[in-house]
């Protein structure tokens, strides 16, 4: 009889052999992931925003930023439970058999609460932080003006409290037979 999935919890990982338990590994990849996928619900449709975002381990809880108005917030006003997922892809596995082919990858994804900041503070360590992590090699008050006041008025900053993660990777070993790095033909988006 087939297991019914339905029935295990939101952080189950159903091949335990991937799943990541070590919460600094965890941690340090929230901390380098360059990119987020958040899910909310529109009714009984889902909706999921691509984001850059930060982790702030000290709060347990992820920043990111958006637009004012928009689906994102509308969502979260609605229904505050939301999806984060984070990944990366390695090398492709070819195999003798098309059902055997493979990926390498890693991701984390976590299950907990959104909401807008209000509160003028934290709005701005949240961009603070933002840009800490982007940015790095630039100093706020010396490189550029810091949030301020104004800006906060036109941007949203979301602040996902996590109640629950889960975390898997797959590595195969270095010299796996044919193994290769996936070559995306997705331009690269720059301003002209």
């Amino acid at each position: 009889m087939a297991k019914d999935y339905s029935q295990h919890a939101c952080t189950h990982v159903r091949r335990s052999d991937r799943a990541v338990e070590d919460e600094t590994w965890i941690k340090q990849f929230l901390h380098e992931a360059p990119m987020g996928v958040m899910a909310t619900v529109h009714e009984s449709q889902p909706f999921i925003n691509s984001n850059i975002y930060v982790y702030d381990e000290a709060a347990h809880a992820i920043y990111l930023h958006t637009a004012k108005v928009g689906r994102t917030q509308a969502n979260v006003d609605k229904a505050e439970q939301v999806c984060f997922s984070v990944s990366s892809m390695g090398r492709l596995l070819p195999a003798e058999e098309a059902l055997h082919f493979s990926v390498e990858y890693a991701g984390v994804t976590i299950f907990g609460s959104a909401r807008i900041i209000t509160e003028q503070e934290e709005a701005t360590h949240g961009l603070q932080l933002l840009l800490d992590k982007y940015f790095p090699h630039l100093e706020a008050g010396q490189d550029y003006h810091p949030p301020v006041v104004e800006e906060l008025k036109r941007t949203a900053v979301f602040r996902i409290d996590i109640a629950h993660w889960s975390a898997k990777r797959k590595q195969v070993e270095p010299e796996f037979p044919g193994a290769f790095l996936y070559e995306s033909k997705v331009p690269q988006t720059t301003l002209v």
